[in-house]
């Protein structure tokens, strides 16, 4: 069978209000999953002050942490989404952040706060391969990449809430990082109940079609070697999620630390959320222009404005040195147009490679190469700071994202992809 042909199956189509309703109950879960995720980005001030430690020691936890969440990747996608389906491992891997984000809260060490954290992003790491798994069973193909966009503001939306419960949890608590790690575990458990009575106990909520019909094979990733689209966009992937998890992890601080020391935690935080907002509006724009696009131009798109990025990286230690409110809108403007790229490489371009059978394993590969970069943001970027402060951070960041942008001139859609859920109706 060639490369993103999907085979024929019986499929029963869900009703839309019930298919949004399903949509919007992943969504929530996953936002669940950024409460108890992103709240770490708020708790890296108070960390630093009461276990008196250095940059590179707390970026140290989120490389460790995106280690395992890069694993969890590897893990979840081909070896147990595709075999089981996305409804049980979803909540498998909601009940297991929960469990660990709560466990954090009592850690006596760094390396006990670092093991909760590495457990909770492992579990987490299974949560985007199960939601995908299952909107393609929700939505007819004329729908499948709008569907798709709405469901990558799942992690946008995450990172806004998350960085307002954790700023007001810090206000409440008199910056208290126990409670700022602890309680989203609580909410989480909430939504948890809520997506139980959605999902688990529809009876007709059944993933036709989507069953795998064999055990993982290492032959899948042999195949998937064969498409250069692949790399490209594990490439991609690569590039665009280091710039993302930096300014997810060191946004707060940088604002605390060249901002202004007179900023609290809380009025960081909260100036922090441009970029997970301003995210949604890229991921919505991005979504709608892709199926009405040729391929050249596509990639010309893409590579326009990953080079906006770039640009507005350099700036960042400039403008926040001249006037805040710069700095902020520089911010958001970053997040407005990094993060509709970026939603591409695990969902749409993912879904282009090889359909929906086997999409949790290649978005999970696909993110699994990302995270990878990932890992440079905690532990690495950390100790660029510690050595010449964010002005040599971000404009080493910049040079990525620039090669990040020449990427993006390599993709082109798969010769033979007969997938029509990225077609325009």
């Amino acid at each position: 069978m060639p490369f993103g042909e999907v085979p024929s199956q019986q499929t029963v189509e869900t009703p839309k209000s019930r298919a949004a309703i399903q949509l919007g109950c992943v969504i929530l879960g996953y936002i669940g999953v950024y409460l108890c995720r992103k709240n770490f980005a708020v708790a890296v001030p108070m960390l630093q002050t009461d276990f008196s430690a250095s940059k590179a020691q707390i970026g140290a936890i989120d490389s460790y942490a995106t280690l395992a969440y890069m694993l969890g990747k590897l893990f979840w996608g081909p070896n147990l989404v595709d075999r089981f389906g996305g409804r049980i491992c979803f909540f498998i891997v909601l009940f297991g952040v929960a469990v660990f984000c709560g466990a954090s809260a009592f850690s006596t060490t760094l390396t006990m706060l670092g093991a909760c954290y590495m457990a909770n992003r492992f579990f987490g790491a299974g949560g985007w391969a199960s939601m995908v798994k299952q909107v393609p069973d929700w939505f007819p193909a004329r729908h499948m990449s709008l569907a798709l966009a709405f469901l990558s503001l799942s992690f946008v939306f995450g990172g806004v809430c998350a960085l307002l419960l954790a700023g007001k949890v810090a206000a409440v608590s008199g910056n208290n990082w126990r409670v700022v790690m602890g309680f989203p575990s609580l909410v989480l458990l909430g939504i948890i109940g809520i997506c139980w009575l959605v999902l688990a106990r529809d009876k007709k909520n059944v993933e036709v079609g989507s069953r795998p019909k064999s055990e993982w094979r290492f032959s899948r990733v042999l195949e998937l070697a064969k498409i250069p689209q692949f790399w490209m966009v594990c490439c991609l992937s690569f590039t665009l999620t280091i710039t993302r998890e930096t300014f997810n992890v060191w946004t707060v601080d940088f604002l605390k630390t060249d901002g202004g020391g007179h900023l609290s935690t809380q009025m960081a935080a909260l100036l922090s959320t441009p970029f997970d907002a301003m995210g949604a509006v890229g991921i919505l724009a991005l979504g709608w222009l892709l199926d009405r696009l040729s391929a050249g131009r596509r990639k010309w798109l893409l590579f326009s404005i990953v080079m906006c990025v770039a640009v507005l990286i350099f700036s960042l230690p400039l403008l926040v040195h001249k006037q805040l409110w710069m700095a902020v809108t520089a911010i958001g403007l970053i997040g407005l147009l990094s993060y509709g790229p970026y939603s591409l490489c695990a969902g749409v371009l993912s879904l282009e490679i090889r359909g929906k059978d086997f999409v949790a394993s290649v978005a999970g590969l696909v993110d699994a190469s990302g995270y990878l970069a990932g890992i440079i943001s905690g532990y690495i970027f950390g100790r660029v700071l510690d050595h010449g402060g964010y002005t040599l951070g971000f404009h080493c960041l910049g040079i990525i994202t620039v090669g990040g942008a020449l990427l993006c001139l390599g993709l082109n859609r798969p010769r033979h992809n007969s997938i029509t859920s990225v077609q325009p109706s």
